[in-house]
């Protein structure tokens, strides 16, 4: 009975276990649901949005004719400010930002794609002259300190 108890092997190494996610909902819910994710008008935005122009900022939405159509636009500022999703844009050092166990096949390039594309509509906007502010979706935990950082951004400071 002691060796069972006073095991060298620690807890962790015991309880440590492959195994592969099984997806608990048929392909047809997963599709539905993946479906309903939206691109423009999530709720992070809505509420920078809120934030925004409760500072007397006022934008232009989605501008069609900037590279990555940036969530909100300030012209006579040139500064541009995106709302990434942690998942979706794979924010590093972020416990949302990580690519599932399962269909790595699938997921990693998928994400990758959307890394590769933000980079380059940030070169392309810099080029142009630009200034760009990226917000993560995690950031809006703490509005203080987002509410600073914004008004530094947007007041040039």
């Amino acid at each position: 009975m002691c060796r069972k108890l006073c095991s060298k092997r620690p807890a962790k190494a015991i309880m440590r276990r492959s195994f592969v996610a099984v997806d608990r909902i048929s392909a047809e819910q997963r599709s539905a649901n993946m479906r309903r994710i939206r691109s423009k008008d999530t709720s992070p935005e809505l509420a920078l949005r809120r934030l925004i122009h409760a500072l007397g900022f006022r934008f232009r939405l989605h501008r069609k004719g900037l590279p990555g159509r940036p969530d909100l636009v300030f012209p006579g500022r040139r500064k541009v400010i995106f709302v990434h999703g942690c998942f979706w844009h794979q924010h590093p050092g972020c416990s949302e930002g990580r690519i599932p166990r399962s269909r790595l096949d699938y997921w990693t390039p998928k994400l990758g794609r959307n890394q590769v594309r933000d980079a380059a509509n940030l070169n392309l906007l810099n080029e142009q002259g630009w200034k760009v502010l990226v917000i993560w979706e995690c950031d809006l935990k703490d509005l203080q300190a987002l509410t600073k950082r914004v008004k530094g951004f947007l007041r040039g400071k």
